[in-house]
Parts: structure tokens; sequence; C-alpha cells
């Protein structure tokens, strides 16, 4: 699919529209805790950062360092500054670290986004040091979460699922590169305290299938979801999502 161009719009609506709340990270890292050794401070980086939702989250949990690379330079305006974070222009193909850097990556919603992921997955295993972990959050076109309004509008379901590959070959990116693969878990988080707030962060289209959608498909969509809203729990959204462990031999 086409590459999207961060820096044209969704740079602006990136943190309202995609932000977590504290409940959120807390579920995020802890997920990341389980896969790691209880020993603190853990470096890490942050791969495909955006505008900084879960970098903060990294050094204030794990106590270490933080590189965000980020390939948007608008993106990276956004990105709150805090201690112990900084960051880079960079991406997957090329990351501006040196070998054996830090104990632990993060590639968070972003692996569709790679141009070359076997070149990805050759520059995460080098920049991890020996036995640390990778955690890759993404969607599975085999195993897509059941998020209500892609229920509501099933165009915008297939408009999405077309961005992501199967499990089997988002694993093949990895081993192919010297990964191992140290677990799996799927992570159950707050995307929204009630429908209606999560609804308006739905409207500032930061979500990246909207970058694929037509302006008459996002107008049917959004007239679909009015139709079927009294039908809906009025109540808080949560999500379900992949998370893949690797490590480095």
């Amino acid at each position: 699919m086409e590459k999207i161009d961060y820096d044209t719009r969704l740079h602006a609506v990136y943190a309202a529209g995609r932000g977590m709340s504290g409940e959120a990270l807390d579920a995020w890292t802890a997920a990341f805790a389980r896969s790691l050794p209880a020993a603190r401070p853990v470096s890490w980086l942050d791969l495909g950062s955006g505008t900084g939702r879960l970098t903060p989250a990294l050094a204030e949990a794990f106590g270490g360092p933080v590189d965000g690379v980020e390939p948007s330079t608008r993106m990276r305006e956004q990105a709150p500054v805090r201690e112990g974070v900084e960051y880079l222009a960079g991406a997957a193909e090329s990351i501006p670290l040196p070998d054996a850097a830090v104990d632990a990556a993060l590639v968070f919603s972003v692996w569709h986004h790679v141009a070359d992921p076997v070149a990805g997955a050759r520059e995460l295993h080098r920049v991890v040091r020996p036995g640390g972990r990778l955690f890759v959050q993404v969607k599975l076109a085999d195993a897509m979460p059941d998020v209500w309004w892609l229920r509501v509008v099933p165009a915008w379901l297939a408009a999405d699922r077309a961005q992501f590959r199967t499990e089997g070959e988002v694993l093949a990116d990895f081993t192919g590169a010297g990964w191992t693969v140290a677990g799996r878990e799927r992570v159950t988080w707050l995307r929204s305290p009630s429908l209606a707030q999560d609804l308006e962060r739905l409207r500032l289209r930061a979500v990246s299938v909207f970058e694929h959608l037509d302006a008459e498909a996002v107008a049917d969509g959004f007239a679909r979801i009015e139709a079927a809203l009294p039908t809906l729990d009025e109540g808080p959204r949560y999500e379900t999502s992949e998370l893949l462990v690797l490590e480095r031999p």
C-alpha cells in the first residue's frame, strides 16, 4: 500500500486521537515487565515513537534512558520532553544507534509502515544487546482485533486488514534476521473511558486506515456509526492487542 506521510496531516491530530491514559500505559508497561528480568534500569529503543505516547512511560517504568526513533519531523516535534528521553530522526532500516546499544526495543503499531521489514529486523537485531528483548505490538491480517467501529463499518475493516500481513509472515521477518520467539501475549487496554469519548477521538481520523479511504467512504462510515449508536454500550472502550516477544540470542 502507499506509504503514509505523517508530516502532512496526522502529526496535528495524533496525540489527541491516539494518546493513552495512565491506565492504558500501566497495562502495557506491566506486559513488557512480565518478559524482562527484574533488574533495573532497562535501556530502551522506541522505534517509530511518533508523538511519544509510550516513550516517556518506558523511562519512568524501567528507569533507564529511552531513545525514540521516528522518521516524521513533525511527529517528533509533538513529542514531550522528559528526563532520560531523547528523540532521534531515523527509520527501521537505519537506526541511529551503535551496536548492542539497548537492553530492549519496542515496535508499537509501526511494523506495517516499514518499507523493508527484513532490513528493519536486522537493524533491530544489531542495536539490541545479546539476550535483550524485542516487543512488537502488531495487527495481524489473520487475527484482527475486535474493535467496535470496525465491526459497525465492514468496509473500514476490509481497508484496515489490507494494511497488515499474517502472523507467519511477520514472524518470518524476525526469525530470518536471527531473532527467536520468546513469547506472545494478548494485552487488553483502555482505549477511551466511554463510547462518546472514543467516537470523539475517532472523528479526528488519527488512525492510519483513514489515509487509505476516500471522502465518500469516510462519510458513509460515520453515518453508519451514528445510526448504530443507540444499539451500542455507552461504557468504556477496551481493545485487545497482539504482543510478540522476541529475544536476541
